[in-house]
């Protein structure tokens, strides 16, 4: 079938002021356009010249032709030109929800096209565009540039190189970025156009789209795999990507750690410059203890902080001091910070690894060069009975028993022996002092007494104004989230916020299978969202189909695990399918049909019997006579049984004990070979052949044997019945590996 011919509609309009559509939110090569511009696209689709095969009947027309003719491309993409200074970029539709007369462009193409804020319609003029009548708006005359919209046709892109624009890019991993990016904001890449790639750390990477294949000027992005090369610009950059690369490598005698894994069993050593991090990965532990984590120091009590973070589908993001579930901002006691996570804490569900960062604070009024910090981290099991607060910290309090011989003083709080207590406090009272507020004993004006703090806002208090000054940064200073419009003046509310409902939380999606973020409105979520548990990424992600493997249903994806629970209520309720009599058989009586169909009665093309054998077994048995009392069918069965036992059956495969052949290959002693003999042992089978309980014993095809004594083999381990597991063999032909996957499918277990 011929390409339809390519739709041709173009139009002049005036760009909208972004801040008039902000509530769009559009992004990437997205644009709005007015209801008009669908109407006029859909007409000109009508008028496009057919380009089918001609008909039989010339004068037949069916509704498929006026569908086909009137059927917009998809995607639509429409090439952009801004007549100014020529620049032209491609695009693809958002909404037909523009003012009328009016065109809306992303943040991207608006830079892409090079429009300034002065060039556009302003809102003003867009609410008075609003309120005049269809016949005024038509008349009405818009300042702002004019942008030639024309519609066009791309060929799915296959290949693209894109050139970073400035070196020292070094992201973890490009695809997901890309990805993410593409799929979610661009139809088209336009050669020789920008493009602005978000990281997962809010990192910003502009990279050139230098080559495109096919060749042409653009290429469309959608449903199509694309292969991606990033080059740098020149040599020059080259080397400066690497030599920054390079530099920042950790490890070195004045930089931070390397970090790593780390386990249960030992403490790891390691150096962080002040303002940087190092990430330990603990891949293993108990999960049925509580873990302690502990960071011990000789600096300053309050220039380390401890972060932790189970990574698990629902929280990737390393720790970080804004980005965290567990943190310690405290200051060490005793040169110790220790967290402490129980293994019933709802964060440790489906937790795959432990993340943990150790962070050297740096104010952000610093002027001083950094310094590298000295510590020691510790992970084990924690088995004290431990009290934390609500961020999973040990509070480290104990009750220590005191003599009877002791005296508490009144200055101090010491205990000491009685007999002393007299001199010990002439001693105390003039060389110590005691804050009223938090009962820490100083001596009289010694720099720790002098700078002495206590916060007005809160319960805080520290020895230094460095302690002073931090604590005032971590908890008295204004925050925005850089996702959504949540704030506060507290590092820590921040933390939660961005690890808990903010839509910039970083999630695995259990549908793309790709770090995003989770988005939705962490303010007001929806039901469905609230219901479901999934994310509000998963929920749209999630309206994507897909087919059943076991049905052929199209299902959406969000929707299969509840599918698939039907699937296994629908198993219970199976009966077991009927096996043929014949012990050496691995067939069902009437077959297995696709998508485990097990036909419990004979179809209509399949002759039935009365001795419980399948088609196959009993084919040689089968006579066209009247025989009402099964007379003859037992003289036929008392020839078979004679036939094997005299003569054999001559095959080398053969296992049958009730055959001459079969208890050779066997090593069996073989029965007496005459007639007069061989009677005697024939009458009881032939007695049991109307007792469908009792098995027959007819010599089979290698296949069929094989697959009978898999199926036995499988039914021994205990998770089916032998029933299932025969109709499993004939199904699949006696593989063993697809047996099991078609028992789980299809048999319930046992």
């Amino acid at each position: 079938m011929e390409e339809p011919a390519p739709l041709r509609w173009s139009s002049a309009l005036p760009v909208i002021s972004p801040s008039a559509i902000a509530t769009k939110n559009l992004r990437g090569d997205k644009i709005l356009l007015p209801q008009s511009a669908l109407e006029q696209l859909l007409a000109a689709a009508r008028s496009r010249p057919s380009t089918t095969t001609a008909r039989s009947d010339p004068w037949s027309y069916s509704s498929s032709d006026a569908d086909t003719a009137q059927q917009l491309p998809n995607p639509l993409i429409f090439r952009l030109v801004n007549p100014k200074n020529k620049n032209a970029v491609f695009a693809g539709i958002r909404e037909f929800s523009a003012s009328e007369g009016t065109l809306g462009l992303s943040p991207w193409l608006t830079e892409a096209l090079g429009i300034q804020e002065d060039e556009c319609v302003s809102p003003k003029e867009v609410i008075e565009l609003e309120q005049n009548t269809a016949q005024e708006s038509e008349q009405m005359d818009l300042d702002g540039i004019q942008i030639k919209v024309e519609a066009r046709q791309l060929p799915k892109g296959t290949y693209v190189r894109l050139r970073p624009l400035e070196a020292g890019y070094n992201p973890d991993d490009w695809k997901p970025l890309l990805e993410r990016q593409l799929r979610e904001n661009f139809t088209t890449l336009s050669k020789g156009s920008m493009l602005a790639v978000k990281g997962a750390r809010g990192e910003e990477f502009k990279l050139l789209v230098d080559k495109v294949a096919p060749e042409g000027d653009g290429i469309c992005v959608v449903d199509t795999d694309l292969e991606v090369d990033i080059e740098a610009l020149d040599e020059e950059q080259a080397r400066e990507t690497l030599r920054r690369i390079m530099s920042a490598q950790r490890g070195t005698t004045d930089g931070s750690s390397t970090g790593g894994e780390i386990d249960i069993w030992k403490a790891v050593e390691g150096q962080v410059l002040e303002g940087e991090y190092v990430d330990y990965v603990l891949p293993s532990w108990n999960k049925s203890q509580p873990l302690a984590i502990e960071l011990t120091t000789d600096e300053d009590e309050d220039v380390l902080d401890l972060f932790v973070t189970p990574k698990s589908s629902r929280q990737r993001a390393l720790p970080r001091e804004s980005v965290h579930v567990f943190g310690d901002f405290s200051p060490a006691v005793d040169g110790v910070k220790r967290i402490v996570i129980s293994p019933t804490n709802v964060e440790m569900e489906g937790a795959e690894q432990i993340t943990i960062s150790v962070h050297g604070y740096r104010h952000p009024d610093a002027k001083e060069s950094p310094k590298t910090l000295q510590y020691s981290l510790r992970a084990k099991v924690d088995l004290q009975d431990v009290k934390g607060g609500a961020n999973g910290l040990s509070n480290g309090a104990s009750e220590q028993e005191h003599s009877p011989d002791e005296e508490q003083c009144s200055n101090c709080l010491q205990f000491v022996p009685k007999r002393s207590m007299v001199l010990h406090e002439n001693f105390c009272r003039r060389n110590n002092i005691v804050c009223p507020k938090c009962k820490s004993v100083f001596k009289k004006g010694s720099p720790e007494w002098e700078a002495h703090w206590h916060c007005e806002k809160d319960s805080a208090f520290g020895n230094s104004t460095e302690s002073k000054a931090k604590h005032d940064d971590i908890f008295h200073t204004e925050r925005q989230c850089p996702n959504c419009e949540f704030s506060t003046n507290s590092m820590a509310d921040l933390a939660r916020h961005q690890t808990s409902v903010c839509p910039g939380k970083l999630i695995l999606c259990r549908f793309c299978h790709l770090e995003v973020p989770q988005e939705g409105d962490p303010f007001n979520p929806s039901p469905e969202v609230v219901l479901s548990g999934l994310t509000a990424h998963e929920l749209a992600d999630g309206t994507r189909t897909t087919e059943c493997h076991l049905c052929d249903k199209i299902v959406r994806l969000k929707d299969m695990e509840t599918h698939l629970k039907h699937h296994e209520l629908d198993k219970v309720s199976r009966l077991k399918p009927p096996i043929c009599r014949n012990a050496n058989c691995g067939r069902t009586m009437f077959g297995v049909g696709s998508r485990g169909q097990v036909r419990q009665t004979a179809s209509t093309d399949q002759a039935s019997n009365s001795i419980g054998l399948c088609s196959i077994c009993f084919g040689p048995l089968y006579v066209s006579m009247h025989d009402p009392e099964g007379k003859a069918l037992k003289r036929r069965i008392e020839r078979r049984y004679l036939g094997q036992l005299m003569t054999g059956c001559g095959k080398s495969h053969c296992a049958n004990p009730w055959c001459k052949t079969g208890r050779a290959n066997a090593g069996l002693e073989a029965k007496p070979s005459s007639a007069r003999e061989v009677l005697p042992l024939v009458k009881p089978l032939l007695g049991d052949v109307m007792n469908m309980d009792a098995p027959l014993w007819f010599c089979t095809d290698e296949g069929s044997q094989r697959g009978r004594k898999l199926a036995e083999m499988m039914a021994e381990e205990g998770g089916w019945d032998v029933e299932w597991c025969i109709a499993a063999a004939e199904a699949e032909k006696g593989s063993l590996e697809r047996m099991r996957d078609w028992l789980q499918a299809w048999a319930p277990t046992k």
